[in-house]
């Protein structure tokens, strides 16, 4: 493939919530059938000439392990697009990292304290990107927070701990009709319960962490996108 970024437009589209989550991204291994995805050590992948590969070349970009988990949460998702971080926190830092010197984030007020002191203490004072904290589930809020700076509303829902419940498709519209992007952290719905995407959010953020994983015993983030 071109890019190694997760693309599920697969016969799995009509097919179940459980059915896609043990299916998805996971056919059987082409070389010896076995039925669960083999976990890929290589750090490097052989090319025929540079830069002529079969979809993986270094393992920092992508592996046959990470794209199987990719391919499968954004099929949960509805997406066509899926990527692994390694914390929720870097998944957020990558997104943050989409905007330039002197732009403005409008957050929801209630947002994950790890993610609030990543806005405040990490991208604000190191990137000069301005945020605002405000409660969207008053009508007026986002309107009267957004400037010309601004370019994406990050929305969480519920809310990490309080459970707080905004309405997603009533921020979107508002959202689109403003001109800026839209990211729905995701976590403490899982794609089980809320597919943001469907409800009209441009990019949706996990830490996989909390409830996709829900063992305790892994550390990861994910970003699920159409575009």
């Amino acid at each position: 493939p071109k890019s190694i970024m997760s693309e599920t437009k697969t016969k799995t589209e009509t097919q179940g919530f459980a059915t896609r989550a043990i299916h998805a991204g996971q056919d059987p291994d082409p070389v010896t059938g076995a039925v669960s995805t083999p976990i890929s050590l290589a750090t490097t992948f052989v090319q025929k000439s540079p830069g002529e590969h079969t979809g993986f070349e270094y393992s920092r970009t992508g592996n046959p392990t990470r794209l199987a988990f990719e391919k499968c949460v954004a099929s949960l998702e509805k997406a066509k697009y899926g990527l692994a971080f390694a914390s929720g926190s870097a998944a957020t830092a990558t997104i943050i990292a989409m905007l330039k010197t002197g732009e403005h984030v409008v957050s929801v007020d209630d947002v994950y304290g790890g993610t609030n002191r990543f806005f405040n203490k990490v991208a604000n004072p190191a990137s000069g990107i301005k945020f605002s904290f405000v409660d969207l589930t008053k009508a007026d809020s986002l309107k009267s927070a957004i400037n010309p700076k601004t370019k994406l509303v990050w929305l969480e829902t519920p809310t990490n701990p309080t459970l707080k419940i905004t309405d997603i498709r009533t921020v979107a519209a508002r959202a689109k009709a403003l001109g800026v992007i839209l990211v729905v952290d995701n976590t403490f719905c899982s794609p089980a319960i809320q597919n943001p995407l469907e409800l009209g959010a441009d990019i949706v953020v996990h830490s996989v962490t909390k409830y996709i994983n829900g063992h305790s015993d892994v550390v990861m983030g994910v970003v699920c996108c159409n575009d």
